[in-house]
């Protein structure tokens, strides 16, 4: 499938040294032309792993200044979500791919909601329930994230791969057209498949990212991502999460609690994030030739896109800048685009004013 996009978008086949595209899969926005105000198979590594060393910021006495939330009561899953799971391909093998589901399993109007880098599907847990009355929402948990499987290589982690996936489980759900929602990598997987002739993507949102992605977002994405960390307890893992993701918006601890609670899990007596360390991989094998080719891909492939777009960009964000935002609705007249005020990357749209933003689009 890649060779074929390649073929397409430059009108040559890909070099070996090239099809790499590594990393796109870096995701994990931008500017602005309009102001918005306010807006199951788990595999774990038993290797030595170190403690979290950035949870030692906590000093005896000291109150942190993010919001902690203080119990650890266990995760439960929401009533109203179905996890399903589809079995996909790879040049590894076979995968099992996890999805929630919300919402009328026989609604024809599909809304799939596609997460970070790091994350999973549960990310969407809020927004999914606010738009479950109008869709049937589904929220994947990209493969090597959350239920889904790990792969046996970790260089087939990558946009190729995800895009493969993301077909088939549109194929699975047994619908012809979609819309999108796409968070950082969810947003830069959903502009390669919607760059496709006969795309199934309809109408989409792209959250805080774009065809170029700032140098130091990054270095912040490779200062921590793959690090197989393990916590003494949940809090401790709560701490370091909330910590991390404090770009995403300014949120209330049971808030903080219900968003990165679902991200830890427990091995033996320990706890460690859902995510294969391995991920990170491609991203660290990446050279500057690749990242300049991927740029260069993403751009073209965002250009070819026929479907309404709209580009969410935090103001904030040190990923998405206003430029690339500015650049994105100059290539593609389908784009349009808004800033929230106050928040980094990427807006978690787990507020009221955000979602309405989200349902405001879709229904137009």
């Amino acid at each position: 499938m890649f060779k074929r996009l390649l073929q397409r978008l430059f009108g040559k086949k890909p070099q070996e040294s090239v099809e790499v595209s590594v990393d796109l899969n870096l995701g994990d926005g931008q500017a602005s032309t309009q102001i918005s105000t306010t807006t199951t198979t788990t595999n774990t590594s038993t290797s030595t792993i170190p403690h979290a060393q950035s949870v030692q910021v906590l000093k005896e006495g000291v109150p942190p200044d993010y919001p902690i939330p203080v119990d650890e009561i266990e995760d439960c899953e929401d009533p109203q979500s179905r996890t399903h799971f589809v079995q996909c391909a790879s040049t590894s093998g076979l995968h099992q791919m996890a999805y929630h589901e919300w919402g009328d399993p026989h609604n024809p109007n599909v809304l799939i909601c596609l997460h970070g880098l790091t994350r999973r599907g549960s990310d969407f847990n809020v927004f999914a329930q606010a738009m479950c009355d109008q869709y049937r929402v589904i929220c994947p948990d990209v493969v090597g994230r959350g239920d889904s499987d790990w792969l046996p290589n970790p260089m087939v982690y990558g946009i190729p791969q995800y895009v493969a996936d993301m077909v088939t489980l549109i194929a699975r759900l047994g619908v012809q057209k979609v819309d999108w929602f796409g968070t950082s990598m969810g947003g830069l997987i959903g502009i390669f498949l919607a760059s496709q002739e006969h795309s199934p993507i309809r109408r989409m949102i792209i959250n805080d990212v774009g065809p170029k992605i700032e140098a130091t977002a990054l270095k912040r994405l490779g200062d921590y991502v793959g690090k197989p960390l393990r916590f003494e307890t949940k809090k401790e893992g709560l701490l370091y999460l909330n910590k991390i993701c404090a770009p995403f918006g300014d949120f209330t601890p049971a808030q903080w609690k219900e968003y990165n609670g679902p991200h830890l899990i427990k091995d033996g007596s320990e706890w460690i994030l859902h995510y294969d360390p391995n991920i990170s991989k491609p991203f660290a094998a990446m050279t500057s030739a690749a990242a300049i080719m991927g740029e260069m891909m993403t751009w073209k492939a965002f250009e070819a896109i026929d479907a309404d777009m709209l580009v969410v960009r935090g103001a904030e964000s040190d990923l998405l800048s206003a430029k690339t935002v500015a650049e994105m609705c100059r290539r593609n007249h389908r784009t349009r685009s808004l800033e929230i005020p106050g928040v980094g990357h990427a807006p978690a749209f787990i507020t009221p004013e955000q979602v309405s933003l989200a349902r405001e689009f879709f229904s137009s």
